[in-house]
C-alpha cells in the first residue's frame, strides 16, 4: 500500500509557472513508476506525464511536451511536476498516480494502482 498526497496547486495567470509535488508514504517508492494525470470539468481524466523508477526515462502528453517537466526525488519519496507557460486549457485537477507495471502503458490510467486526492490548478487568461 502507498498513500499519495499532492500539493502546489493554485490560481495563476497565463504564462506563469507552478510546481506540483506528490509525497508518497511507504518504503517502496523506488519500485513504482509514477505518473501525473489531470481532469478538467466535464472531461475524462487524461495522462500528463510519467517517470520511470530510476528517473532515467520520462514520457509526456503532446499537449504539455516542452512546457512541463516531471522529476522524482527517491530519497524524499516525492515526484514533481514543473509546469511552465501555463495556459487556460491546463486548468484541471491534477492527480498523482503510482505503480504502473509496464512502461509502454504509462499513459493508461487503469494501469495505476494508487491515486492521490488531487490538487486544483486554475489558469486565468
Amino acid at each position: 500500500q502507498v498513500q499519495l498526497v499532492e500539493s502546489g496547486g493554485g490560481l495563476v495567470q497565463a504564462g506563469d509557472s507552478l510546481r506540483l509535488s506528490c509525497a508518497a508514504s511507504g518504503r517502496t517508492f523506488i519500485s513504482y513508476i509514477m505518473g501525473w494525470f489531470r481532469q478538467a470539468p466535464g472531461k475524462e481524466r487524461e495522462f500528463v506525464a510519467a517517470i520511470s523508477r530510476s528517473g532515467s526515462a520520462t514520457a509526456y502528453a503532446d499537449s504539455v511536451k516542452g512546457r512541463f517537466t516531471i522529476s522524482r526525488g527517491n530519497a524524499k519519496n516525492t515526484v514533481y511536476l514543473q509546469m511552465n507557460n501555463l495556459q487556460p486549457e491546463d486548468t484541471a485537477v491534477y492527480y498523482c498516480a503510482a505503480d504502473s507495471k509496464r512502461w509502454d502503458m504509462v499513459s493508461r490510467r487503469n494501469e495505476y494502482d494508487y491515486w492521490g486526492q488531487g490538487t486544483q490548478v486554475t489558469v486565468s487568461s
